[in-house]
Parts: C-alpha cells; structure tokens; sequence
C-alpha cells in the first residue's frame, strides 16, 4: 500500500461533525450528479437499494453519522473516518469488527474523473450503500478476519481479491451484467469502460485465477471478474480461502496485462 499522498483529511469535532468547504460541496455535487446519471442499466439492483436507503444529498458531503444510523440499522455496520491512506493492519482491524474506514477529504479538480486513492465520494457513494447489503457486509467483514490473521506475504494475495471483487467487480443479473465494485462505481470513467469498452477482459470470477491475477491502481483495468449472480459472494466467504492463497502461492502469478510498474503494481 502506497504512503505517500498529496491529500490531508479533515478531522471531524467533538459532536462527528466536519466542516467542509462550499468549494468541497460543489466539486461533491458535481461527482454525484455527473454519476448518478449513470447509474441507471449500470449498477446492480442491491447498490441502487442502498443508495435509496442512505439518502445521500447530491447538495453537500454526508455527515459520517447520518450514513451510519442507516448502516447501524440494517447489517450493524458503521464507517470510521481515517487519513487518507491507512495501513493494512489497521485496515483489516476495521473491517474485521463491522467498521468501514471511509478518508474524510475529496478529490482534486484534476483527478475529478479517476483517483487512485479513495476519497471521501469513493468511500461513501462507491461502497456504503452496499454495506446496507446483508452478502456485501458480510463477505467484507469475513475478508477482514481473514487479512487480519494473514502474514504479510498472504495479505498481498488477499488483495487482488479485494480488488477483483468489492473494488472492481461486475455482476451477472436478471437484466444483464452490472456493476458492484466501489471502485467502479464512484469513477465515471471507469463505469463506462468498464462495461462498454471493447479493450478490457471480462472473466468468471474463479477465487483462483483472481488470487494469481496482478493489478495495477493508476490506469484503467484491463480485466474484471464477473460473479455469477451476487447471492456468490456468501460462497466466497464460506471459502477456505487460505487454502487457495497457498495455492496461488505455489503456482505463481500470471503475467500482468499491462506495463508492469512496480510502485503501482500489486
């Protein structure tokens, strides 16, 4: 995990509350509407549900403690403001015990359409509505117990399924392949791309193959892994995964899809 960053976090008061700029607000209300507008034949139906759920205003940035009431009340999840990049113990930590650590500041103007660190818009509007999702919530926190009890070595395979799945996963559904991963979902370049480009691979998501596959953070990715219908991600997380990461361990990697930079790579 990258720690350098260009990003510094705003701290929330006594009461949780973070003063943001009107500047802040608006780049928010551009995110969100610009976004929004693509959602529609794009996301799958469980992210559509908990984004209604939520009730984000597209006007400013969520108050952290109004998106938790509504995570408190349907899977027991709550978020956990952090710095803007974290490390992997702490991470896991957060997961493990139902916490989604969201990094409270938004991004520049010139990183507006892709960031490679998440902000507050990717955290928020990428991934906690599905954290309303009793599968999502639950295959996430299991991750964490998983990452928490891995060495270092193990962690680097356990991310690529993370990647692969809550960051940049496409799902099968009744009305066609959809979006669920964060990642996805809070970039409206990579929404586009990631469904309509004829340039990406789009696999089954075999836990294996995922486990092998090498990514990268800056650039567009040149694969997603597409989950039979979204009731998998139980089976996911009922997995002896370990096992497959000694697995994946033993037969290597596969060679990268991209130009290979080792500062961006994983």
């Amino acid at each position: 995990m990258s720690k350098t960053t260009k990003y510094l976090s705003r701290q929330p008061d006594s009461k949780g509350y973070i003063q943001w700029t009107e500047e802040e607000n608006e780049r928010w209300n551009r995110l969100y509407n610009k976004q929004s507008a693509l959602l529609d034949g794009r996301a799958c139906q469980q992210y559509l549900d908990g984004l209604k759920m939520l009730q984000l205003s597209s006007e400013e940035i969520p108050q952290l403690y109004n998106v938790d009431e509504v995570l408190q009340q349907t899977t027991g999840w709550k978020t956990a403001p952090v710095p803007a990049l974290i490390n992997f113990t702490e991470f896991f930590t957060l997961l493990a015990n139902k916490q989604f650590p969201v990094a409270t500041f938004i991004r520049s103007e010139d990183e507006f359409d892709y960031l490679k660190e998440p902000d507050i818009f990717h955290e928020i509007f990428g991934h906690c509505p599905l954290l309303t999702n009793h599968a999502f919530a639950h295959f996430t926190q299991t991750y964490g117990k998983l990452g928490l009890a891995a060495n270092k070595e193990d962690r680097a395979y356990l991310a690529r399924l993370y990647w692969f799945t809550v960051e940049f996963g496409l799902v099968n559904s009744s009305e066609g392949l959809r979006i669920y991963g964060g990642g996805i979902l809070s970039s409206p370049g990579e929404t586009l791309y990631a469904l309509e480009s004829d340039e990406p691979e789009r696999k089954p998501l075999e836990p294996l193959d995922v486990l092998r596959t090498p990514y990268r953070i800056d650039i567009m990715q040149p694969i997603y892994y597409v989950l039979a219908d979204f009731e998998h991600l139980y089976e996911l997380a009922e997995m002896n995964v370990m096992s497959l990461v000694e697995k994946a361990k033993s037969l290597g990697l596969y060679e990268p899809k991209f130009p290979f930079n080792f500062k961006n790579a994983s």
